[in-house]
């Protein structure tokens, strides 16, 4: 024993060592191999044995269940079965003998170790695994303990990892199976016992005034009375012990219930225990009582009894979570239903509605968050089940859904809430789509429930009702490139614009009076307004008048964020039965926003300027994005106006620009500038009014922006005004024949506009006569960004339009795109230049490549080709960072579009495309491990063989006629060659999103070209692919991809199936290091000849499964003894 003694008492120094503050990394290392070391001995097991009967230190426990669980679970197969014997019978009785006066990490590790044997030997070697848990179960001295082990086998035998073979993991699956009726009576056993006994106990209190809480909600909700009666009874107080016992039964319940599927073996009786259970969570008398009798140990017993519900609740949502429901499973739902309702009438009941707040805010949050989940999967998956029982009243529960709803104590609950609204009207919105015929019955059922719903969500987004809570919301710090005020505003609106489209009628007339007297404010504000020596002052100073403001102009701007959500509502088969509202609306928003840039409020001196000056911008901005919202309304009134000629549309139109030009200038707040500049695109793109051009307003800006001495605007607004000006001379306009368009007048026009544009820029074109005027590099760029920033928008904008509207863009551009291609070598070693070019030029591949015509073309691709060379391409993607890579990835794209083009045109270029792919930029990405342009260049690759498969496998018609088969002559091998080996290179590196990508491409060529069966790949690659997609499976280097990889396989190996069953699969097992012979066999066997595709993939996944698993057992130990 000495040796034994010595080595503990070293190993305790060794550990309080290595856990000391002062130990160094170094010798913290030193002790970790040589801790290594012991463990892998052979023999170790019984030192780790005696230190755990005999040291007090935690580490030293730890470690020594480290040596076991490592034994267990990697060295099993190696160890005597004496041994094995020795260990099984050693650690339970080390368990039962210290397991109350372990620490609870130790007996949990411990329970873990002896849960490892029983997932490896039970049955067969360790036949009472299993009956010794339920004997601790039932033996009311070891029944946490028999608990702890059940959920911890639970645990790690339903669900195991892959250190098992798949027929291992089944076989423990249907052994469990087999014991969960048991178990399930066991636990229900427990529950009720504990219940019962303290309901006997409880002293019954005095009835109180709220006692008749079997209401008449009640009697609707449950259908029998006793039921009620029984959920009505006052809840025990339990004892510490009690309490510990019945929340480890209820967590085996809840991870239980994630895998056992839905069946009789979960009772009513069970149930109905698990719901009294979750009372525990809704009742604040026990907490009241804890606090009241002072002790800290009382407040604490407050918590846990807490705890008892919030576990309750989640057994039931893991139930609920079930969307197979067996018919017979189903009145067991309705049950459930039942009683969770009863508990959330509980929670919400009381008339006044400052006590179901502070109620609910007294609740655990996690229990509210539990009830809160429990809604939300009654309502997305068992709603439609139940709303047809004719005993469950869903009117009732959106009452009471509606009082939990707005009396949320936190904002993140009220957003969860609002998310099962949501829910149920888009359940509503398909309901009623699909039945179109009972759509009256079903919306006069819900009726009042939803205009409930749409003036609560309406008073909640407004400070005149809710200011205490929205001035607690976040407006500044973004998050998911929202504020929390933003995705406040915008869950509310979607609520909104939901009920709206399920009752168009009240939803308006709900929503537009409010907006009146908000607008009322605003435009009022006009008498306030007095003239001072440095401008205008907004003369209202009292604090009480500039808070009250303050509040009416953020309503007022939420208020025209939910007049433009709606706009979709009015448009399209309604556009007629509607009109009159949404004229209403957008007469009402052009006189707001004319009023603001009238009387600029914008630059307003105001009393509060910090407050004050940002909510006028805020709300002039609003009201311009309002009316954009409505441009698809005004184009349908274009188009109706057209017809009849109406001077209102005229006047809508000619107001709407009166009130946008005075914004477009560098003087006006860039928030106001671009709203302004979004609604002149809007006008132009969508509306496109025939009169637009002659609108005096309309000729300002123009005169504006041509202007060579006005000051530019910001970038983004340039932009904006520059697309919208082109689109006016550009676009057709609707409902007129060609022959009216006016194109030579717009052609003209269109020119000199985008001559203006780029005066600065055709300057710098190197000119053989005249020397060009030296201008510093910086200058220089900041003309080559203005210039292309605001042609490449209108080329973009234009790229789907009509041949014509296309033509005369390009006429325009003519001069600009020679320009850029003379600039372009110049620039080639100024990547941030390079960038915007290609940019450009990609651009009108994009759109403009037919205008450009063949010739010029051709020059601008053999220019790029001949500038990329391989220095250049070296040095843009190695020494230049991203933007050297962003270089190259444009240059790629715009090849991407070229090889895609129909026709023999530009067919000349694919020899120098593959060469300037697979000799000059291949070679340099294919070893580094980034992934930049990497994506690009296998886009490229693929289009290239998509489009151009005759390139490779010309087929003819007399070849298939002859041979009866179409077995096309191979061309161009050397390149298709070298192209898949770049596919196959790219499945053994590291990038998830690159193998993904690269995979799909492979599979979509065999489905539309029949790769895979071409002799090349079927001879000569088809077996190495199908190897390396086995082998990244195997070194689980892609786990997310495991689905693809299986059927790409199947896909490969079913080209011919006997080679892959008769040759290919038993190479493989062959080269398979790390298994023996006879493992190899066993592997081949499981590996069944079905040929269709689930039960294949199957098999391919048991075959890495196993061959994994056979690695791990064969680990041998290492040789050598290390003593401590």
């Amino acid at each position: 024993m000495a040796s034994e003694e010595a080595s503990l008492r070293a190993l305790e120094s060794l550990m309080t060592e290595f856990f000391h503050d002062c130990t160094t990394n170094e010798r913290k290392r030193e002790i970790e191999e040589l801790l290594n070391n012991f463990a892998q001995q052979i023999g170790a097991w019984r030192f780790c044995l005696y230190f755990l009967s005999s040291t007090r230190n935690d580490y030293v426990m730890m470690y020594s269940l480290t040596v076991f669980e490592n034994l267990i679970n990697k060295m099993w197969l190696g160890v005597p079965s004496q041994d094995k014997m020795e260990i099984r019978s050693c650690l339970p009785k080390l368990l039962l003998a210290h397991h109350k006066t372990l620490p609870y990490f130790v007996r949990n590790k411990l329970c873990k170790v002896i849960v490892d044997i029983g997932r490896q030997d039970w049955p067969m070697f360790y036949h009472d695994f299993f009956t010794n848990i339920l004997q601790l179960i039932q033996s009311p001295v070891t029944t946490p303990l028999g608990l702890i082990m059940l959920k911890t086998t639970s645990e790690e035998l339903a669900c195991p990892r892959e250190d098992l073979s798949v027929a291992r993991k089944e076989e423990l699956r249907k052994l469990l199976l087999d014991q969960v009726q048991t178990v399930l009576g066991l636990l229900t056993g427990i529950l009720e016992t504990v219940w019962d006994k303290h309901s006997v106990t409880a002293a019954t209190p005095p009835p109180s005034p709220t006692s008749g809480e079997s209401g008449d909600l009640l009697s609707n909700l449950l259908q029998s009375p006793s039921s009620a009666k029984l959920l009505s009874q006052p809840i025990p107080i339990l004892d510490a012990e009690s309490e510990y016992v019945c929340s480890l039964a209820l967590e085996c319940l809840a991870h239980l219930f994630s895998w056992i599927p839905l069946s009789a073996s979960i009772t009513p009786s069970l149930l109905t225990t698990i719901f009294h259970f979750a009372r525990f969570g809704c009742d604040i008398r026990a907490r009241k009582m804890a606090s009241v009798n002072g002790s800290s140990q009382n407040c604490v017993l407050g918590q846990e009894r807490g705890r008892l519900g919030v576990l309750a609740m989640s057994c039931i949502n893991e139930l609920m979570s079930k969307n197979c429901v067996p018919v017979e499973f189903e009145e067991y739902l309705l049950r459930m239903f039942q009683q969770t309702f009863y508990l959330l009438q509980k929670i919400t009941k009381d008339n006044n509605a400052h006590t179901v707040k502070s109620r609910l805010e007294e609740l655990d949050e996690s229990y509210i968050e539990k009830f809160t989940d429990f809604l939300r999967l009654f309502v997305s998956v068992h709603l439609r089940r139940i709303e047809s029982y004719s005993q469950f009243p869903v009117v009732e529960f959106l009452t009471l859904l509606f009082k939990y709803t707005f009396h949320q104590p936190t904002h993140e609950g009220y957003f969860s809430c609002l998310d099962i609204w949501t829910l149920f009207l888009d359940y509503l919105t398909s309901k009623i789509r699909s039945r179109l015929g009972d759509k009256e019955a079903v919306l006069n059922r819900y009726e009042d429930a939803l205009v409930l719903l749409l003036t609560e969500v309406l008073n909640r987004i407004q400070f005149r009702y809710n200011q205490a809570q929205l001035e607690e919301l976040d407006d500044e710090t973004l998050d998911d490139d929202q504020t929390e005020w933003q995705r406040y505003l915008r869950q509310s609106l979607e609520v909104v614009a939901k009920v709206m489209e399920l009752l168009p009628t009240h939803a308006f007339s709900t929503l537009f009076p409010v907006l009146q007297d908000n607008l009322e404010v605003y435009l009022g504000l006009q008498q306030f307004i007095v003239t001072s020596g440095s401008g205008h002052r907004l003369n209202i100073t009292a604090e009480n008048d500039c808070r009250r403001l303050h509040c009416s102009l953020r309503d007022l701007s939420s208020l025209l964020q939910a007049v433009g959500r709606l706009a979709e509502y009015f448009i399209g088969d309604v556009f007629a039965a509607r009109f009159n509202d949404a004229l209403t609306v957008v007469e009402r928003l052009v006189k707001v926003t004319l009023y603001g840039s009238q009387i600029k409020l914008y630059n307003i001196e105001t009393a509060v300027p910090s407050v004050l000056k940002p909510d006028l911008i805020d709300v002039h901005a609003q009201s311009l994005a309002a009316l954009q919202a409505y441009s698809h309304w005004l184009a349908q009134y274009c188009s109706e106006a057209h017809r009849q000629n109406t001077q209102q549309f005229v006047t809508l139109i000619s107001t709407t620009m009166d009130a946008i030009t005075p914004l477009i200038s560098t003087k006006v707040q860039d928030k106001l500038l671009l709203s302004a500049c979004h609604l002149l695109v809007s006008l132009a793109t969508t509306v496109r009014p025939v009169f637009l051009i002659s609108i005096p307003a309309v000729q300002k800006v123009f005169n504006r922006i041509t202007d060579a001495s006005a000051q530019r605007l910001v970038d983004k607004a340039q932009v904006l005004v520059c697309r919208a000006l082109s689109n006016i001379l550009l676009l057709p306009w609707p409902n007129l024949p060609e022959n009216e368009q006016q194109w030579p007048v717009r052609s003209i026009n269109h020119a000199s506009l985008i001559s203006a544009l780029s005066r600065d820029y055709r300057n710098l074109k190197p000119d053989t006569v005249t020397p060009p005027r030296k201008m510093p590099l910086d200058d220089t760029k900041v003309i080559i960004h203005q210039t292309l920033s605001v042609l490449e928008d209108i080329v973009e904008n234009i790229s789907g339009e009509s041949t014509k509207s296309r033509q005369i863009c390009y006429q325009s551009l003519q001069e600009s795109v020679q320009v850029s291609l003379a600039l372009f070598p110049a620039f080639i070693h100024q990547s941030d230049v390079t960038d915007e070019m290609l940019s450009f030029f990609l651009t009108l591949f994009r759109g403009l490549r037919v205008q450009m015509g063949v010739p010029f073309t051709e020059q601008i691709i053999q220019t790029f080709l001949n500038m990329f060379t391989r220095e250049q391409l070296a040095e843009s993607i190695l020494h230049e960072g991203s933007t050297g890579c962003r270089v190259v990835e444009k240059f790629l794209k715009i090849l991407q579009v070229v090889v895609q083009e129909p026709g023999q045109v530009f067919k000349p270029f694919l020899p120098s495309i593959i060469a300037l792919c697979m000799e000059q930029v291949y070679p340099i990405i294919a070893e580094r491990p980034s992934p930049d342009v990497k994506t690009e260049l296998f886009e490229l690759l693929f289009r290239m063989l998509h489009h151009n498969w005759r390139y490779f496998f010309k087929s003819t018609v007399l070849a298939s006629v002859q041979r009866g088969i179409a077995e096309e002559q191979m061309e161009n091998e050397p390149q298709f060659s070298a192209i898949m080996q770049a596919f196959g290179q790219s499945f053994l590196q590291p990038d998830i999103h690159l193998f993904k990508q690269n995979l799909f491409y492979l599979e979509t060529l065999n489905t539309k070209q029949k790769l895979y069966h071409k002799k090349i790949f079927r001879t000569t690659m088809l077996f190495q692919f199908v190897n390396v997609l086995l082998q990244v499976l195997v070194h689980k280097s892609h786990d997310l991809l495991q689905e693809e990889i299986g059927i790409a396989i199947y896909n490969m190996a079913s080209v011919d199936f006997d080679g892959f069953f008769a040759a290919f699969l038993p190479e493989f097992l062959t080269s398979c290091n790390g298994v023996d012979a006879n493992q190899k066999n066993v592997l081949g066997r499981n590996f069944k000849m079905d040929r269709d595709l689930p039960s294949f993939t199957q098999n391919v996944h048991r075959l890495v499964n196993d061959l994994r698993y056979y690695r791990l057992c064969n680990d041998s130990l290492p040789p050598g003894t290390v003593k401590l």
